[in-house]
């Protein structure tokens, strides 16, 4: 990996072609993209997935009481704007991958190929929820987001953390990682910068707290070749106590507004 020293933002290095990059979504073990539930990993992804969407809502809704346009960015399967439909938001979504897209028109979302449709100024919040990371160009699409959220918006946007105990902890087997298809890796301070470039500002941090006990499963898994959920909640757990004292957790959810 790369670092910029001066943002504290790491790259992947090398990183894949555009077109090499979508062969990398296809695999059945990755499960934003799947409904699946046969192992072990997907029943705890998607009991931790239906336990964040509420608190994912509770969020967006303290951040836009009066429930206008929201744009998901990432949208995969649509579990989030399923869920913010029923709560009568008035829903898009964009979402690249075909297998994730075709479920989330399933269920009767309206799911974009990019954003380039939107008029400026159109959204009341912008979701990215563990997507920023997956962006080739990030400059760009940072700028986007400034060009179609409203003056009085809020852009949500949630990514790992290698600053993190459980990041450390792991090391190259930290699973949030993900490599090659996570292309950038965050600290706050890379967010807070990236963003003030566009004019942006970072007004608050929250931390994600179930993340830290499911990265630390997958990582256990990539470094013994075996699943250690005890090994993976004491670690988790460790990582969230020391969150609390430093303020680096293993993921945060940053909101943005204009300056």
């Amino acid at each position: 990996m790369l670092i910029d020293e001066d943002l504290q933002l790491l790259k992947t290095y090398p990183q894949p072609s555009l077109d090499a990059l979508a062969k990398y979504y296809e695999s059945d073990d990755y499960i934003s993209h799947s409904n699946s539930k046969k192992t072990i990993f997907e029943k705890v992804y998607s009991f931790v997935r239906n336990f964040t969407i509420k608190k994912k809502l509770k969020l967006v809704e303290f951040c836009s009481p009066e429930k206008g346009l929201v744009l998901d960015i990432g949208a995969g399967t649509g579990d989030f704007l399923a869920a913010a439909k029923a709560n009568h938001w008035k829903t898009y979504g964009i979402e690249p991958n075909e297998k994730a897209k075709g479920i989330s028109k399933g269920k009767g979302l309206c799911i974009a190929e990019d954003t380039a449709g939107f008029d400026d100024n159109f959204f009341d919040i912008i979701t990215m929820w563990h997507v920023l990371e997956h962006v080739p160009n990030l400059e760009e699409k940072i700028a986007e987001l400034k060009r179609i959220i409203k003056p009085t918006g809020t852009i949500l946007i949630a990514v790992p953390n290698f600053k993190s105990f459980d990041a450390k902890y792991y090391g190259k087997y930290w699973a949030a990682y993900d490599v090659p298809r996570h292309l950038w890796h965050f600290s706050k301070n890379a967010v807070h910068e990236l963003f003030s470039k566009q004019q942006l500002k970072v007004v608050d941090i929250k931390p994600m707290l179930f993340d830290s006990f499911y990265v630390s499963l997958l990582s256990e898994k990539y470094k013994n070749k075996k699943v250690n959920i005890f090994k993976a909640f004491y670690i988790g757990l460790r990582s969230n106590l020391y969150g609390r004292k430093n303020k680096e957790f293993s993921s945060h959810i940053y909101l943005i507004k204009n300056k």
